[in-house]
């Protein structure tokens, strides 16, 4: 009975100085170390390094042990269900300027875009095949026959989507300007921002980018533009948040 009594104050000397986390370990190793590391007092310490000013005026019904175990474990990331939109329902419609003059006009099935390039040119920079081979989510259509395009020109791009379950339209990219140009990873980029339905007031900034893939040349003045590629690489990589994001948008 002694050596009981001593051994649950070595115990009440011991836990204070323990996280939460191994004071939670510690309640299941038997009844005695779980009836002392119940005292509220323990908890009510270790919240107060966790959340200082809720022990200034904690909640009447809430008892500290509980606020830890209920508020500081970290957020597990919840599976994002399956969407409704599918690539099959989807139509993209591609047209680019260079200046005021039409260079590319195509309209291209989602599951197109989807399936990207599959027999690309020679000439392809390591790089950039190496991107079209992963197995990443790709959105890309080949551009047939290749558009040469002097750097000095102007060069802006348009793209809306069309969802065939609703016959809905919306916009991705509202000519907007091909303003930077990678040539480490052989693209030109253009990129606008999205509209989303008013149904999701608290989505924003989320931009769509557009991207021209373009052969290695010995000519720095000309890219030799073989593809396009959509990416949302802000806010979705999967196939399926791809189809989440598109879904959100403002449809017309």
């Amino acid at each position: 009975m002694t050596r009981d009594w001593s051994h649950g104050e070595v115990l009440k000397a011991v836990f204070p100085l323990l996280d939460g986390d191994d004071l939670c370990s510690c309640m299941c190793v038997c009844r005695q170390w779980r009836d002392v590391a119940q005292d509220d007092h323990l908890w009510k310490c270790i919240c107060s390094r966790r959340w200082p000013s809720i022990c200034k005026k904690p909640p009447p019904s809430l008892s500290y042990h509980k606020l830890f175990v209920t508020f500081s474990p970290p957020r597990q990331p919840q599976p994002l269900l399956p969407a409704k939109l599918s690539f099959k329902d989807l139509e993209f419609y591609f047209d680019l300027w260079s200046d005021e003059n039409l260079i590319f006009s195509e309209a291209v099935s989602g599951s197109t875009l989807q399936a990207g390039i599959k027999n690309p040119p020679p000439g392809i920079p390591e790089s950039l095949r190496a991107h079209l081979d992963s197995n990443e989510c790709k959105m890309m259509v080949q551009v047939e026959p290749r558009l040469s395009i002097p750097h000095i020109r102007s060069v802006t791009v348009s793209v809306l989507v069309c969802r065939k379950d609703t016959d809905q339209v919306a916009c991705i990219l509202k000519r907007s300007m091909v303003g930077y140009i990678d040539g480490n990873a052989f693209k030109a980029l253009a990129y606008d921002y999205l509209g989303f339905s008013s149904d999701h007031p608290f989505v924003s900034g989320i931009r769509a980018w557009v991207s021209l893939l373009f052969l290695s040349s010995s000519d720095d003045s000309v890219s030799d533009v073989f593809g396009i590629e959509v990416d949302f690489c802000d806010a979705a990589y999967s196939e399926n948040e791809i189809l989440w994001l598109l879904d959100m948008l403002d449809w017309k």
